[in-house]
């Protein structure tokens, strides 16, 4: 745009004016033709970098430990320390599985009929009591002091039937008295006839090795265990689930399970 200098001073000083308003118009038109961020853009840039997951079980943008998965127990340095043998009536080992390679396993009875009386009278009483489904009927069987039948290769504390309530599944004991009364419906064995630690032991797979029963054998062992306990007690080397020992003067002595 030309505008003419003529008119002296004034003149040239209203043509600077003019200039200077010229190019202010066409600033301000180059700014509004120029791209404006999107509001997306905006808030993109302004998010925090992204944080490394990592990878020693620790939540993002913290130094605080995560914990260790369910069921997996924290991996430690320190090795566990070996259970110490546990005192009292288990000492003496009549309700430990009793494997032998080197002797012959003893016979195994199904004929109740071939007890001692006072051996079959405690054998029924017993499924007598599980048959009920109320497990307070063990009570008197069990009984108490230094005769009472051990429940656990540990000492407990307690009641007794309390104790047996806390092994069972459900809060009344009906789990457990039928485990009682299965275990003492399969076969047993006469066990150390004729000493001290002599017993009738139900079931009889605890004097058996498990790799030599037989099809029918394995039958009767899988209505007390699974198939899965079975693996695992072959690993182990003899039945460890319950079990129970009846002295020849009927004495109730044990129903324990493990090793």
């Amino acid at each position: 745009m030309n505008y003419p200098m003529s008119g002296g001073p004034k003149g040239l000083v209203l043509y600077i004016r003019l200039a200077a308003c010229c190019a202010a118009i066409a600033l301000l038109t180059c700014l509004a033709s120029s791209p404006a961020y999107a509001l997306s853009e905006i808030k993109r840039e302004e998010l925090p970098a992204p944080v490394t997951p990592s990878t020693n079980n620790e939540a993002p943008g913290t130094s605080i430990p995560m914990p260790a998965p369910v069921g997996r127990p924290p991996s430690t340095s320190q090795p566990a320390a070996p259970d110490a043998e546990p005192e009292g009536p288990s000492d003496s080992g009549s309700n430990r599985p009793r494997v032998d390679p080197e002797t012959p396993p003893p016979e195994v009875v199904y004929d109740l009929g071939k007890l001692p009386e006072p051996v079959r009278r405690m054998h029924d009483l017993i499924i007598e009591a599980c048959k009920s489904g109320d497990i307070e009927k063990l009570r008197p069987l069990i009984g108490k002091g230094d005769s009472m039948t051990q429940l656990s290769l540990s000492d407990i504390d307690g009641d007794a039937i309390t104790f047996l309530k806390g092994l069972s599944g459900d809060p009344d004991g009906q789990e457990i008295l039928a485990i009682l009364e299965e275990v003492l419906s399969a076969g047993y064995v006469h066990v150390d006839a004729g000493t001290p630690q002599e017993l009738y032991v139900w079931p009889y797979f605890f004097a058996l090795p498990l790799d030599k029963l037989d099809a029918k054998q394995r039958v009767e062992l899988f209505k007390i265990v699974t198939a899965g306990d079975f693996d695992d007690m072959k690993q182990f080397g003899a039945y460890i689930f319950y079990r129970v020992g009846i002295t020849p003067a009927g004495q109730w002595t044990f129903f324990v399970a493990g090793d």
